[in-house]
């Protein structure tokens, strides 16, 4: 069963057992208010009659003789209304004329009633199958009963009003509830149709493995507008990791083709002889040693991202900034003179110190200097200067690695943080992790880590952590 189908017989539901309930309601209403309107009227006829019986002199032979004057019939407004005068043993003693030869049913729970001195009120069934309201009210002398009044009115004109509005009723809520059901199903087919719609596209997607199609998005801000906003965000999300992830496939078999052809070859040669000259064995096993740190170090960067994508939690301690940083120098140091035995060297120097303490991971953060001054040391050319400034301010640490390289070109710099993008910038290639792993170590630690560059004139990389009294009072 559709869910259209579903929210129309839900809807009818809940507005059949509405209507139900109101027409009840106003059923019952109707019946009491018009059966009070009844009652009212035949207690004040009966309390007539028995005013005037009260007047004769002699109530008890009046009533014994049948000699009583009863009110004119246009009193009562209604020639339905029938007035009988019984005597105590049951017999009758006056009757109004619109009864002619008939009479008013005796009922012995009204008679019983009365007998012990108590007005009393029936609903009457009669043989025409009808029923005939009476109030009964005793006549007593001395304060023995001697007789009643009974008055009665059939309910011929209420049943008959009653059935009309319950016929009415009846007839409105199949009318309503057909109505209603026909406009529940156009109004949720209309509701539902940009669904279907979301639907179709999301399997023509899916069969044509399309994910770079976008939805239309409606120009209503409703829930479908949403809903189509958040899909289209979703595909483009899917479209840029699925991009990435054959990004990282094709960096990945590049970065390893390099290093398994020279440990492949290192190991040819070493089988054909080389073994067997000092030199050569250790030349091919420093090659070899080489490219498998070369690998390790792409397969940590991937593991650390699987990591950092399954929520790792990180080993938080107060780290003393200024000696960490001391620790990156010294380690950077010697990163810059082996490329300057390569005939690449860069400067490192210390700029502007500060005392700071934070709390964090030191093991991350050293990670995170590494991988900016190594960044940093690939795009400086020869006689360059890479420069780490550590700043204290009242509420934020800032670690500055500051570089007189190529720079970074304006269309590059919104996307060097992103995960296995990669830049080709004078020949110089890599993955794409380390910035992307940097920027998560520092939102890890709850900072962030900012760049600015200029082409020709060098880049900036600032990593912002709150200081130790910013993160307690966080």
């Amino acid at each position: 069963m559709s869910i259209r189908v579903r929210l129309t017989l839900g809807y009818l539901a809940v507005l059949t057992a509405i209507l139900v309930v109101f027409s009840a309601v106003v059923y019952t209403f109707l019946g009491i208010s018009m059966l009070n309107e009844v009652d009212r009227a035949l207690w004040d006829r009966a309390a007539q009659v028995g005013a005037v019986i009260a007047t004769q002199n002699d109530p008890l032979t009046v009533v014994r003789t049948g000699l009583i004057d009863l009110p004119p019939l246009d009193v009562f407004a209604t020639p339905a209304v029938y007035i009988q005068v019984t005597r105590s043993d049951g017999s009758v003693a006056r009757q109004s004329q619109n009864l002619g030869e008939q009479r008013l049913p005796l009922d012995a729970d009204l008679l019983a009633i009365n007998m012990r001195n108590q007005p009393a009120l029936k609903t009457i069934a009669v043989e025409n199958g009808g029923r005939l309201r009476m109030v009964s009210v005793p006549i007593s002398v001395a304060g023995e009963v001697i007789g009643a009044v009974q008055v009665g009115q059939p309910l011929i004109e209420v049943d008959a009003t009653l059935h009309r509005v319950l016929v009415l009723l009846m007839g409105g809520i199949i009318v309503t509830v057909v109505v209603a059901g026909g406009v529940g199903l156009l109004m949720s087919w209309l509701a539902l149709r940009p669904i279907d719609r979301i639907t179709q596209t999301a399997g023509q997607i899916a069969r044509a493995q399309d994910l770079g199609r976008r939805l239309p998005v409606p120009t209503t801000d409703d829930e479908v507008g949403r809903l189509v906003s958040t899909f289209n965000a979703m595909l483009e999300r899917l479209d840029r990791l699925f991009q990435a992830q054959q990004r990282l496939g094709a960096d990945v078999s590049h970065e390893l083709r390099t290093p398994l052809t020279t440990i492949r070859g290192n190991v040819d040669l070493l089988r054909r002889g080389a073994a067997d000259d000092p030199i050569e064995r250790a030349t091919a096993l420093d090659a070899i040693e080489g490219e498998v740190d070369h690998m390790n170090r792409l397969v940590a960067d991937l593991l650390l991202l699987a990591q950092a994508e399954a929520g790792m939690q990180l080993q938080k301690q107060l780290v003393e900034l200024d000696t960490l940083i001391l620790e990156v120098y010294r380690q950077a140091q010697l990163m810059s003179a082996t490329r300057f035995l390569a005939g690449q060297g860069v400067t490192i120097r210390l700029g502007h110190e500060d005392q700071a303490v934070v709390e964090g991971d030191p093991d991350r953060l050293k990670q995170l200097l590494l991988n900016l001054i190594d960044n940093a040391l690939k795009y400086t050319p020869e006689g360059g200067t890479v420069t780490v400034s550590l700043y204290r301010d009242p509420e934020w640490v800032r670690v500055s690695v500051e570089d007189t390289g190529v720079g970074i070109p304006p269309d590059v710099l919104p996307h060097i943080f992103d995960r296995f993008y990669r830049a080709q910038r004078e020949g110089r290639t890599g993955v794409g992790l380390g910035l992307s792993i940097a920027r998560w170590i520092a939102e890890a630690h709850g900072g962030r880590l900012t760049v600015e560059s200029e082409v020709g004139q060098g880049t900036t990389f600032t990593l912002w952590l709150p200081t130790e009294s910013a993160g307690d009072s966080g």
